[in-house]
């Protein structure tokens, strides 16, 4: 019998990108053959080999009006000429081609928010094009079925907005077997000091990154070890350089997520600072807070309600009252200070881990593409 087959669109370069890999995951398990559609930029990294099949484009354009133009319109020309039972959309960016293709050819869709979207500094910075973006959502969303999006406050404003019922499925990862083997000196950490780790596929302006590289000059003995990639990397390494952090800031480029594993476990704290300035960022659930509960470390965060809520029922870290780094400073201090509340919230990762479980989590999504399988 002839496998049906789902496509998977998503706009950035799938490496790190947990949550559509555990959605074809769950797709594949359920018999389905997987073919993720992404794009390749010029400093992505190789593609480590997956279970389905991954078609990553290379662009003209890799930012602006110009790249979301052209991909989606050559996502939309790939979509229509590829046979498929199921359309699986991730973020508004790719939503228009996948709901023409639905409509043209009849094909089922889900649609996976996992941010929202329109309410994104990038956007609020840009009325004209957060417009277009909103006229896109308002024009579609209303007309589809099944709907997903990362946590409840999110759920609740889509909601609200378009009376289309989404289902939560929060970015919990998989557990790591092999996170805890790995030594600090294998990957070049330091021994001698205790670190503090900011991590992320989007480390973007107004999510604390500047702050915390500041709060560094009024701490000793201390790495601020920063993973990932984003825009607001640049102007950190600038400003270390000016304030000469080099010894306290240490730099490491994207990993898979099984390399960043290793990372995690080796800290000794997990920073998860974004500001509330923006309806995205208030609302955010994001992926690295249950990373630091899998590695089980403890976590410092702002008192976002997503945020503030599972760590105050697991009783995992603490939470920085405004941004001023003397103020963020003094928090890391006070955290590594109390050895004795730090192997607490240590213990308390281990139920917390136990009940935030990936295999619970996608119940959801298996209900939902067992509708097509």
């Amino acid at each position: 019998m002839k496998k049906k087959r789902a496509i998977i669109s998503v706009i950035n370069d799938l490496v790190t990108d947990q949550r559509v890999d555990k959605t074809a995951g769950v797709l594949v398990d359920l018999g389905f053959e997987v073919v993720m559609i992404g794009r390749r930029k010029t400093d992505s990294p190789h593609m480590p080999e997956r279970k389905y099949e991954t078609i990553r484009m290379r662009l003209l354009w890799e930012k602006g009006p110009m790249f979301y133009a052209e991909y989606n319109i050559r996502l939309f020309f790939l979509l229509l000429s590829r046979p498929a039972e199921l359309l699986v959309s991730n973020d508004l960016d790719t939503l228009l081609p996948n709901f023409l293709v639905h409509k043209l050819k009849q094909i089922p869709i889900v649609y996976d928010s996992h941010e929202y979207f329109t309410a994104t500094p990038e956007l609020v910075a840009r009325p004209k094009v957060q417009r277009i973006w909103k006229w896109i959502e308002k024009s579609i969303v209303p007309k589809l079925k099944n709907c997903i999006t990362v946590n409840a406050s999110i759920a609740n404003m889509f909601e609200q907005e378009y009376h289309v019922p989404f289902k939560i499925v929060r970015n919990i990862p998989r557990q790591s077997k092999n996170a805890q083997t790995t030594s600090r000196a294998s990957l070049g950490l330091p021994e001698d000091k205790k670190i503090v780790l900011l991590q992320g596929s989007g480390i973007n302006v107004q999510r604390g990154a500047e702050e915390a590289v500041e709060a560094m000059k009024y701490l000793d003995d201390v790495l601020l070890l920063i993973v990932g990639g984003g825009d607001v990397l640049p102007a950190l390494k600038k400003r270390v350089q000016e304030l000469s952090l080099q010894e306290k800031v240490m730099f490491v480029n994207r990993q898979t997520p099984e390399n960043l594993a290793g990372y995690t476990a080796n800290a000794d704290i997990g920073l998860t600072i974004d500001k509330d300035t923006n309806i995205n960022y208030r609302f955010s659930l994001p992926n690295k807070l249950f990373d630091y509960i899998y590695a089980g470390i403890p976590v410092l965060a702002t008192p976002l309600v997503e945020l503030k809520n599972i760590i105050q029922h697991y009783e995992i870290g603490e939470f920085i009252e405004n941004h001023k780094p003397e103020h963020i400073a003094e928090t890391i201090k006070k955290m590594l200070r109390d050895e004795n509340q730090l192997s607490i919230y240590k213990a308390n990762t281990l139920k917390a881990a136990a009940e935030l479980n990936w295999d619970i989590e996608k119940k959801t999504l298996i209900e939902i593409f067992a509708l097509y399988a």
